[in-house]
């Protein structure tokens, strides 16, 4: 009796090593020079348009299937493209003080992965966001391909404490008013 105690035993561990072997959690590393994050943010009278980079990160990966992931991204990079000269200077010089992103004391956001389903090589994603500090959930869907990963990120501002020209703190700003939301899209190669 004890010897068929043992031989469950290890065929039990046997079974779960072996499992455990085919769903290790595998790295997938994201080449941040090819890899491109672009803005948009909208006011009454028009938008502007920009680039951020990334520092760095990875998709978490079972098999074939995303996992998890963490990114940083370098908000001391972020660059308008629809400006030339003085005003794209001024521009960016804005968005990175206190009143946007404050990058002195916050130079770099992250966003980690916390949960993905799939439908195919689409990913209902949930993630935790942290800009100037501040953590919130966000969703997305993110599509994988071969060598690429492609999403856009729809973000509420406001949530992260950057409320300058909002409409929905500040009254009177008339066509001076900045839309809460900003637009990420994002491409990431690996």
């Amino acid at each position: 009796m004890k010897k068929k105690n043992v031989l469950k035993s290890v065929l039990i561990l046997a079974v779960a090593a072996g499992t455990a072997a085919f769903t290790s959690t595998m790295e997938k590393k994201i080449n941040i020079e090819e890899s491109t994050i672009e803005w948009k943010g909208k006011k009454v009278l028009g938008s502007h348009t920009g680039t951020i980079n990334l520092q760095d990160g990875h998709l978490e990966m079972e098999g074939d299937q995303l996992t998890g992931g963490t990114f940083t991204v370098d908000m001391t990079s972020i660059t308008v493209t629809d400006l030339e000269g003085e005003s794209k200077g001024k521009l960016e010089g804005h968005l990175k003080s206190d009143d946007f992103f404050g990058i002195e004391n916050h130079p770099t956001s992250t966003l980690e992965i916390t949960s993905a389903s799939n439908k195919g090589n689409v990913y209902d994603v949930t993630a935790n966001l942290t800009i100037k500090g501040k953590t919130e959930p966000v969703t997305f869907e993110l599509i994988m391909g071969e060598s690429a990963a492609t999403t856009t990120l729809k973000i509420d501002r406001t949530k992260y404490g950057v409320r300058y020209g909002s409409g929905s703190f500040f009254d009177s700003l008339g066509d001076n008013t900045i839309s809460d939301t900003f637009t990420l899209d994002v491409t990431l190669k690996f």
